[in-house]
């Protein structure tokens, strides 16, 4: 049905940069919010940076002014730029999206997605 892919990521010392795309599929309708999460280990998932399909941007207050998000409504993609990265940014990242679909009833049905999660690993 609907799944979501991330691909990007990897291994970067202090002060690089990453890009992290992740790319929706299947009999979508319409995505609302699309945004980017990350759990360090022993810690819980946070929000990193979601959009709207309107374009309004929401930001962590640690990644602002490092991390840019960018999503094309045609494409169904979401993209995080990750500049001035730190290692406390160390993580594994999951993308995001609230995804309205159709099931092929005539009835459309909405839910909320997950990637499968990408590392992302800051060495100082």
């Amino acid at each position: 049905q609907v799944q979501l892919v991330e691909s990007g990521g990897g291994l970067v010392q202090a002060g690089g940069s990453l890009r992290l795309s992740c790319a929706a599929s299947g009999s979508i309708l319409r995505i609302n919010v699309m945004g980017w999460y990350r759990q360090a280990p022993g810690k819980q998932r946070e929000l990193v940076a979601t959009i709207t399909s309107g374009g309004s941007i929401n930001y962590v207050d640690s990644v602002k002014g490092r991390f840019t998000i960018s999503r094309d409504n045609a494409k169904n993609t979401v993209s995080l730029q990750m500049d001035s990265l730190k290692p406390e940014d160390t993580a594994v990242y999951y993308c995001n999206a609230y995804i309205t679909y159709s099931t092929g009833s005539g009835f459309p049905k909405s839910s909320n997605y997950w990637g499968q999660g990408t590392q992302v690993t800051v060495s100082s």
